[in-house]
């Protein structure tokens, strides 16, 4: 299987970019896996002109979103990896998801999700407004979960060593 993991972190060798690496270390044992870091590309926000709706999917801007459509156009199963700011993913993220707008995204072989998420705060509803986008996306696209790990107390560079999170994340990538 061809997984493809966006990883939303600004933050070189922070905490999910540390989670990524214990899910792709399990996930290689069987699968060909991909890291598209979002802090390396270039990516407009969407403008909602509605241009690639008449374009059969070429969208109006130029900019490196075209790169990473091709790689989802390849991609059995899909890795979301994000920070959280703010009960959200980081802008950089988002900025990508919210160009699937795009009805190109009808095209791509996607058939499973997964989320890796990482927060500095320990409150129980850290996650919430995430996973309602989450289970909304796997509703409407009819993708199977392949999986979750919810990190809460995590804020500063390297506190997730010495936890069971990245076992956890090892654990899920060796499980697909």
């Amino acid at each position: 299987m061809n997984i493809l993991i966006l990883s939303g972190s600004p933050r070189k060798g922070g905490n999910t970019e540390l989670l990524v690496e214990a899910f792709v270390k399990g996930a290689t044992e069987h699968h060909h896996v991909e890291i598209v870091s979002v802090r390396d590309y270039k990516v407009n926000p969407c403008l909602g002109c509605n241009a690639c709706f008449k374009t059969n999917g070429i969208c109006a801007q130029k900019d490196d979103m075209a790169f990473i459509y091709e790689k989802m156009s390849q991609t059995d199963m899909l890795v979301i990896a994000s920070p959280v700011y703010f009960y959200g993913i980081s802008a950089q993220l988002k900025a990508i998801i919210d160009r699937l707008h795009n009805p190109i995204r009808d095209s791509f072989p996607i058939k499973k999700m997964a989320l890796l998420l990482v927060g500095a705060a320990s409150l129980p509803e850290l996650f919430d407004a995430v996973l309602t986008e989450y289970n909304l996306c796997l509703n409407f696209f009819n993708l199977e979960d392949a999986g979750k790990i919810l990190v809460r107390g995590v804020k500063d560079k390297g506190d997730i060593k010495g936890t069971h999170f990245l076992e956890d994340a090892y654990q899920l990538g060796a499980s697909i």
